[in-house]
């Protein structure tokens, strides 16, 4: 019983071998890494919202510019088809007026 604990004691106090130590310093590198990249993805996700957050602020405005050029796309079709129906009877009328002068 005491050679176990003899055993134990000096396999607790020996030295980390060379292999360990890189481990561990690899080991905590990389969860420095890591620590590094996550606070990075916080902040674009931060970033990302800020820009959702402002386009939503636009959106009453996108709508009324929308429906402007729904308004004024519409317009010229329907003001063309009646200054040619227009048109035709004031070129008509104007003929008929000067035959009957």
């Amino acid at each position: 019983m005491a050679s176990q604990q003899r055993s134990t004691s000096t396999a607790g106090l020996r030295e980390k071998s060379y292999f360990e130590q890189q481990r561990e310093e690899l080991m905590a590198e990389i969860a420095m890494s890591f620590e590094h990249v996550l606070a990075n993805i916080n902040k674009l996700n931060r970033s990302l919202e800020a820009v959702i957050t402002v386009g939503n602020e636009f959106s009453s405005v996108e709508a009324l510019w929308s429906q402007f050029e729904n308004v004024m796309g519409k317009e010229p079709e329907e003001v063309g088809d009646k200054s040619e129906a227009e048109g035709e009877t004031t070129v008509s009328d104007q003929t008929e007026g000067a035959s009957e002068a």
